[in-house]
């Protein structure tokens, strides 16, 4: 019997990764040429400005910049609001979803799209439309601010509402599709068995779809944290206490552009660190 050396199974890796580039190479050539060259152009047209950003970065003074109180408290504000504007969207936007995924009433197309509008509607109006809504003139922050005596706007809290009222859109998509890919026999089988309809959802439906629950709460965490119109419309731009750290690149960018660099890079490590986290759900996905 003959035993399988290291140098045989070399030489099998070798074969084998020689008909891959092989095969990617035959399916480069069978690419349309009119389809190759837009899609190189859409390629560079995404990828080479964040390669500018990189290559203009100052990266000798990189450290310096990165430590000063000023980047530390927009960076702390940012990461404070948007954890609570995320953990606003848990609390709401899953039952939310539950409700789009599960229940049948009149309607709720109608809802679903409303609901989905911030995703579409360009921030600085839904930031128009907060004011309008929780403002102290607003038709519900009139009342807060007589009865209560709650002022959103202008306010920490008000980041955390404007971030939540554009980055809930992205929870609810995910977790309405996790619900709709989950097989509701579990829930009616726990009912027959005695629970009612919360129980069932608290013990079996939450399990089930906790993955999409993870995936839509980063995503919505992500969006929080990136978000710029809504917040400068609705809270402001006061350095600690509403300027989060898209509002100090904007800031930075007119007084101090090597400040606002390197702030874009901050945000720009958390988006990749977003994407390389959820990269396993999207794959197995496809």
């Amino acid at each position: 019997m003959t035993v399988p050396t290291d140098r045989s199974g070399a030489a099998a890796d070798t074969i084998r990764g020689g008909l891959r580039r092989r095969r990617v190479r035959a399916q480069v050539r069978g690419v349309p040429l009119p389809l190759l060259v837009p899609a190189l152009i859409g390629v560079a047209f995404l990828v080479v400005p964040l390669i500018a950003l990189l290559v203009r970065a100052p990266w000798r003074s990189l450290p310096e910049l990165l430590t000063s109180a000023e980047v530390w408290q927009a960076l702390r504000l940012s990461l404070v609001c948007a954890t609570a504007a995320t953990a606003v969207s848990l609390v709401v936007g899953v039952p939310l979803a539950w409700l789009l995924a599960r229940v049948e009433f009149p309607g709720r197309g109608l809802l679903r799209a409303l609901v989905t509008l911030p995703l579409v509607l360009p921030p600085v109006v839904g930031g128009v439309a907060l004011l309008m809504a929780l403002g102290r003139n607003g038709i519900v922050g009139k009342t807060l601010d007589s009865w209560f005596g709650v002022t959103l706007p202008f306010t920490t809290a008000g980041v955390v509402v404007a971030e939540a009222f554009v980055a809930m859109p992205f929870l609810v998509i995910s977790v309405e599709g996790t619900l709709r890919a989950a097989d509701p026999r579990y829930e009616e089988a726990a009912a027959t068995l005695g629970a009612s309809r919360f129980t069932a959802f608290r013990r079996v439906t939450l399990p089930l779809i906790a993955p999409g629950i993870a995936a839509g709460a980063v995503l919505a965490w992500a969006r929080a944290l990136g978000e710029f119109g809504a917040t400068i419309t609705f809270a402001g731009n006061f350095p600690g206490r509403t300027q989060t750290m898209p509002l100090a690149v904007y800031l930075a960018l007119q007084s101090d552009p090597e400040a606002a660099i390197a702030l874009s890079l901050v945000l720009l490590a958390v988006s990749v660190a977003v994407l390389a986290g959820l990269r396993d759900r999207w794959m197995t996905a496809g």
